[in-house]
Order: C-alpha cells, then structure tokens, then sequence
C-alpha cells in the first residue's frame, strides 16, 4: 500500500522518539521512501546520524538551512503524507494556532499532504483543555490522530497520553494513502452505557462495552471522516483519529450529542437507560435495621435517537441501534417508526449479553431488512461505514 509513496517523519521532543528509529524501518520495509525532519526538542532524544541512516536521505533541522538546499515549500510538496512522531504537546499546540516558529511548523503550514500525528504526552497535558481545545481544532482541519492510548509513562504514572506502537502508527499512515470517501463528512457516533445516579455512591446503568460504537467510530475516521464520539463511562481505549467527548448520564450525553451538530450522520450506538432516579438522594442511602427497602421513583430520560431525529439540525442520516432479546425485526422495524430515524441495527442478545466480541446484525431500513452474517464487532464497524460512505456518494 506504501510502495512508491514518499513519507515526511516530523520527530518532535519527547520520550517517545525513541521509537521513531524503529517506525523508519517499518515504513521502508513498506517500499515507502522516508525523509525526516527532527526538531531542537526531538533531538534530545534521537539523533540525526541515526535518522539520516535508517532513511538514507539527509536529515533536515534548521529552517534557514533547509532553505539554503531544499526549502520548506519544496520540503511540504515532496511528501505524499506527513507524520508528527511524537507528536508532543508544544507541537500539537504550534499546529492548532498555525505558527510557523521552525522548520517543521513552516512545513506543516506548506503542507497539501494529509497529515497524521502520534501523540505522547503526560496524562495531565492530554487531558488539560488547552490540549482538547487544540486536537478538536485539528481534527476539524482533517489532522488525523493516531493514539494516544492509555498505559505507563517515562515517570511513574499511567493513564491516556502513551504514544501507540509504531506497527499501529504504520496503519495510520497506511489508511491515508487509502480511499477516503467520507472526507469532508463530520460525524456523530454515540457508545458505551450511561450511568443514573442513585445517590452518591450508587448508580443505575446496564453492561454495554462501548466495543461496537467506539469501533463504529474508529471505523468511520479511517474512511476520512471528522468523527465525533460521545461516550459513557466504558474501558475502552480512544479510537484513533477521533474527537471524544465523556458524559456518564443520559441528559449529559443529549447535552453533547446537541452541542456536536450539525452533522452529516448521527450512530446512536449507545445503550441509554431509559429512566433515571426521579431525586437522586444528596447522601448515601443507609441501610437501617429491621427498615424497609427504599422505593425509588423513576423518571423517564430523554430519547436521544428520537431527538436527533426530529431535531432543527437533523442529519441526513441517523442510524439508532435495537438490543432486543425476542421478535428482534418485529421490534427493531417498529422502533424505526417510533424513533423517526433512517436505519435501525437490530442484535439479538437474548443468548449474548453486552460486552461480547461478535454481533450479528439485522439492517432495518424502509426499504427492507437486510440480514448479516455474525461478525466480530470490529468487522460490523467496517461494514456500516462502507454502507453509510454508499449513501453519501
């Protein structure tokens, strides 16, 4: 898929350039020709002599020297795509204002070739709102994002910030030089379950993984989509080139889904509980001796799938999801109706509960119901993605 391509390597300052060496080699094991750009920061952890030998091409540092030989401009046309690994968080910073301060900032600004980056960064700089501000306008510019995932750092800690492996960089790269019909699409996806609190310790919620929706998610970015994930509290990992937005209740979760529009589509693949404590208690509800069970007073929460189907800024499309234990095409067809959306992804979990690796889904359109065969999750994602890039085209 790389044979003949040409790849800019922006080596930016953290811990993490070490494994740039080893992403060099797997890009020229590809047939990709590799020329690299290392910054003052990179430089304190990956040399140059090491670049410029895996790469077999000069490496480049200096604005005003590169000017002096090949120039920035002639740099940002040269590569059919830019990759930022590490990509830290002074960098990420630099891309979202639009400075050109050195060369690799000057080269991204020049760039026409798609660009990806491979954060590394602290979990306290990933997560700071200075640093979601800047990847949220990145990703609205098109920037591709590889990771970060969640895992140990160069210090003691753990947490979201931990660049992805350069075998997972290399498939980002790859998907860029790969069809990309949604590009231009900006995309909402929901996941996971929600959580209704019961007071401040107890909650009500369901088993959902969030495994289908944030691989939806995942699935729709590598067809170039502008994704945005609004997700319950699940333990899955971010997907890759994805704009992700937490919530744990229902009415967070319309909240985000509101705030995201317009969009073209909406994936409501999150399995929202359909009622919540009518007063949750302000202190934890103590069980007392020879007392009876409190009764708890229900209160409907919002349909979000049928708000977003009925809303002033409906997407062209809005795709719900139908987890039904019986009648599970009688139900999903009836639910379409009921909702307003377009299509309805019926599974039967009557067998399965949440959290499985494999679904096996019912298409429920006005046109018909198209049944699939089982599938893993990851392999449902790919195949809804290629069927809503269809209707788009």
């Amino acid at each position: 898929m790389l044979a003949g391509k040409r790849i800019l390597l922006i080596v930016s300052g953290s811990v993490a350039a070490f494994k740039a060496p080893a992403l060099v080699r797997l890009l020229r094991a590809e047939g990709a020709a590799v020329m690299a750009i290392l910054t003052a920061g990179g430089a304190r952890f990956v040399t140059r002599e090491t670049l410029a030998a895996l790469t077999a091409q000069p490496v480049h540092q200096d604005l005003w020297a590169a000017e002096e030989s090949i120039g920035h401009i002639k740099l940002a046309r040269w590569a059919d795509a830019v990759a930022v690994v590490p990509a830290s968080a002074s960098m990420l910073a630099r891309m979202a204002q639009g400075l050109a301060t050195d060369l690799a900032s000057t080269v991204l600004l020049a760039t026409r070739a798609p660009v990806v980056v491979a954060p590394a960064m602290n979990p306290a700089m990933w997560e700071h709102p200075a640093t979601r501000a800047n990847v949220a306008k990145l990703l609205a510019r098109g920037v591709r994002f590889a990771g970060p995932t969640s895992g140990p750092m160069a210090e003691p800690e753990s947490g979201p910030g931990r660049m992805l492996e350069p075998e997972e960089i290399l498939a980002a790269i790859q998907a860029l030089s790969g069809p990309q019909p949604l590009a231009g699409r900006h995309i909402l996806v929901t996941s996971g379950p929600t959580q209704e609190p019961i007071d401040p310790v107890r909650y009500i919620s369901n088993r959902s993984s969030g495994k289908q929706g944030h691989a939806i998610a995942g699935a729709l970015a590598a067809l170039g989509a502008r994704v945005t994930l609004v997700s319950g509290p699940v333990i899955q990992p971010d997907p890759p080139g994805v704009e992700v937005v937490k919530v744990e209740t229902a009415r967070q979760m319309l909240a985000a889904c509101e705030a995201a529009l317009p969009a073209d589509a909406a994936i409501c693949a999150a399995a929202v509980a359909d009622w919540r404590v009518a007063q949750e208690a302000g202190q934890k509800l103590k069980k007392e001796p020879g007392a009876e069970a409190p009764t708890l007073a229900m209160a409907l929460n919002p349909d979000i799938l049928a708000t977003l189907s009925t809303h002033a800024q409906r997407p062209a499309l809005v795709v719900g999801f139908a987890a039904e234990t019986e009648k599970v095409v009688a139900h999903a067809q009836a639910k379409l109706a009921r909702k307003g959306c377009d299509w309805i992804l019926a599974n039967d979990v009557s067998a399965d509960v949440f959290g499985g690796e494999e679904n096996t889904i019912h298409l429920v359109t006005r046109q018909g119901v198209e049944d699939w065969p089982r599938l893993p999750k990851s392999e449902v994602a790919a195949r809804l993605a290629a069927r809503i890039a269809k209707a788009f085209s």
